[in-house]
């Protein structure tokens, strides 16, 4: 609750002065002068109390000057201005320990799984390096201010995703409770692929990997360990390698379930690794940034370090360049097809993440004047290089399987997703020397970039309720991450089921792509268009001492609208034939899918109707109050009152 206090001064000729207004003490403040003076309360040259030139709180009162006493003195009579400025009776708002623990939290969120394994994917899919072209474009007029929005939207406002809107724009207070839904999502079968990596790490710790041999009770009769040295050896299109066997059979167990109509039972293996991996989330994040600032230190620079130590090795394999002619070689045909550019408008959104409230909740603890700008530009550049560097460590490494099987890279290559990284990334470390120290180095790995991302995703959620409800939820944030993270356990259950894999796909295509772009077009729309571009470039300018330029307003009122437009109509004139392994997708799925997705974008009209028919007045004083900003900011703490 602010504390606003009013000081009314009646200056009168015939002698001193005498207070006539009514007070509220303050415990903490400061009374600004118009002139630019800032007297501090207990001020030593100021009479305390209720005497001659002094308010009773400890405040002075404006010292009267007589011409006579300096060009800058005031006539007797004349009105001066008194600013007060507020203070809050609650706990100050947390910031970042240092700044690097912010870089690092947002480098950590923004670089996840997707690098690794979608962008090299979905870059030699559509033309190898001439892919490049239309990602940097998609980057530079869409991702790029999109991100730099939401840092700066973070950073003024100072609030979650959900209690922003009050000062955007409040009847699209509903897009921040899509976002918390759509982040609870995202919880749900996110980390499950991290317990996947855990089984994996864990099954490392021998001197003989489970996954390269044929003789393990998961096998079947097409199990075939083939390579050039294996002379003997003929691979037919029944056979499976015994690294699919171990993903399929041992991990994911997906032979036990028919389909998303019968999943079977819960593994308590991946139970128990999942259960592993919430501990670490609550413990990271339990405190506030405070203490997730500190864990990104590892989790965010330790998977650069496994990415080189990969990319050496990688490099010095036989068959390394034929992966990297594969992965670059420009095929400048594919640039007329509408597909590629719809992958890289997606792929550059999905990699910076804008729209997940996480961005919102990291700038909310920055310093009012960081340079968010340039915090920006950097995060977005190292995320892009980021995703371009794991193709090298992929493709390295896919050359060389193609150069030991005698085959093409296309062949490899044939994977997406996670089956890329516990398939056939799996199975090439399995055949290296050194196999347990590079399986422990990697999937540790991935398990890091998994949780840095969660860190982030769970702390968007977190910051947009906590300053939501403050009074119920502030004093008790510890109790409320432990009850957010049982709930993303209790929901990431049906993942961990035999026929697992089929819901985390399924969430994965449905729940979460269409829902956040929709979200982010009426966030940006909202922003530009009802917000006003000139008001937010205000506050920028408020905050970093310039105003964005040209480039940025253009981006902002029309290009990313168009952008993020254009991924919509897309996804909706091209769904997306969903299938893993030998199961494909019932129609009834694409309906439950479609039903998951809508359950989170619901919010969104469902607040607006709610707002419109709680809010008093006419219908046209409704609307107009539903889309009138209330002023947030250094500015909104200041009143200013007239002495005359």
């Amino acid at each position: 609750m602010e504390m606003t206090q009013s000081v009314v001064m009646d200056r009168e000729n015939e002698g001193g002065e005498k207070e006539k207004g009514e007070e509220s003490s303050q415990e903490n403040g400061r009374l600004m002068l118009a002139d630019g003076g800032v007297a501090e309360k207990g001020d030593p040259k100021v009479n305390s109390g209720g005497g001659s030139g002094g308010v009773s709180n400890g405040y002075p009162t404006s010292t009267v000057q007589s011409p006579k006493e300096g060009a800058g003195g005031v006539p007797t009579g004349a009105p001066r201005t008194l600013v007060v400025q507020q203070t809050s009776l609650d706990r100050p708002r947390e910031t970042w320990s240092k700044k690097m623990d912010f870089l690092l939290s947002v480098i950590g969120y923004a670089v996840d799984l997707g690098n690794v394994w979608r962008f090299p994917y979905i870059c030699y899919q559509n033309g190898g390096g001439a892919f490049l072209l239309p990602y940097m474009l998609m980057a530079v007029f869409g991702g790029v201010p999109l991100f730099y929005m939401e840092l700066a939207l973070g950073q003024f406002h100072r609030s979650g995703c959900i209690s922003i809107w009050k000062h955007i724009c409040p009847i699209f207070k509903g897009v921040g409770f899509a976002i918390c839904i759509i982040a609870l999502y995202i919880a749900f079968y996110y980390n499950t692929i991290m317990a996947w990596a855990l089984y994996y790490l864990l099954a490392s710790f021998r001197p003989t990997l489970p996954w390269t041999t044929c003789s393990n009770p998961w096998n079947t009769v097409n199990c075939l360990r083939y390579l050039s040295t294996d002379s003997n050896v003929t691979w037919t299109n029944t056979s499976t390698s015994p690294a699919e066997e171990f993903y399929t059979r041992q991990v994911l167990q997906v032979h036990l379930s028919p389909g998303l109509h019968q999943l079977g039972s819960v593994s308590w293996q991946l139970a128990l690794c999942l259960l592993f991996i919430f501990t670490i989330v609550y413990f990271s994040i339990w405190k506030g940034v405070k203490t997730s600032g500190k864990v990104v230190w590892v989790t965010a620079t330790f998977p650069y370090l496994v990415l080189l130590v990969l990319l050496v090795r990688g490099a010095t394999l036989p068959g390394a360049w034929r992966g990297v002619v594969f992965y670059l070689k420009p095929d400048w045909g594919k640039l007329l097809s509408t597909t590629v550019w719809i992958d890289a408008a997606a792929q550059i959104f999905f990699s910076l993440g804008p729209g997940f409230g996480v961005l919102l909740a990291f700038a909310s603890y920055n310093p009012f004047h960081n340079n968010c700008y340039k915090d920006a530009l950097v995060t977005s550049s190292v995320n892009c290089l980021t995703s371009f560097l794991s193709g090298f460590v992929i493709f390295t490494v896919l050359g060389y399987m193609a150069e030991m099987r005698k085959i093409g890279v296309e062949t490899v290559a044939k994977d997406a997703g996670p089956s890329l990284l516990f398939i056939i990334y799996a199975e090439a470390i399995a055949n290296m020397p050194a196999a347990t120290f590079f399986a422990i180095i990697f999937f540790l790995m991935i398990i890091m970039l998994g949780l840095d991302s969660t860190f982030a995703g769970l702390e968007g959620v977190i910051t947009a309720m906590l300053d939501e409800f403050p009074q119920l939820l502030s004093r008790r944030r510890e109790l409320f991450v432990l009850g957010l993270v049982c709930v993303c356990y209790l929901g990431a259950l049906s993942t961990l089921t035999y026929g697992g894999a089929f819901v985390v796909k399924l969430f994965e295509e449905y729940a979460t792509g269409p829902a956040v772009i929709t979200v982010v077009f009426l966030e940006v729309i909202a922003v530009s268009w009802f917000y006003g571009t000139s008001r937010f470039c205000a506050d920028v300018n408020m905050m970093l001492g310039f105003s964005p330029g040209l480039f940025w307003r253009v981006c902002w009122v029309a290009i990313c609208p168009i952008f993020l437009l254009f991924i919509i109509v897309s996804f909706l004139a091209f769904p997306p034939e969903v299938k893993l392994f030998d199961y494909v997708y019932p129609p009834w799925t694409t309906v439950l899918g479609y039903c998951i997705g809508v359950s989170s974008f619901i919010c969104v009209p469902a607040y607006m109707v709610y707002h419109l028919l709680t809010a008093k007045g006419t219908f046209k004083q409704r609307l107009l109050n539903g889309i009138t900003p209330v002023p947030s900011g250094p500015h909104s703490d200041i009143i200013i009152t007239h002495a005359v």
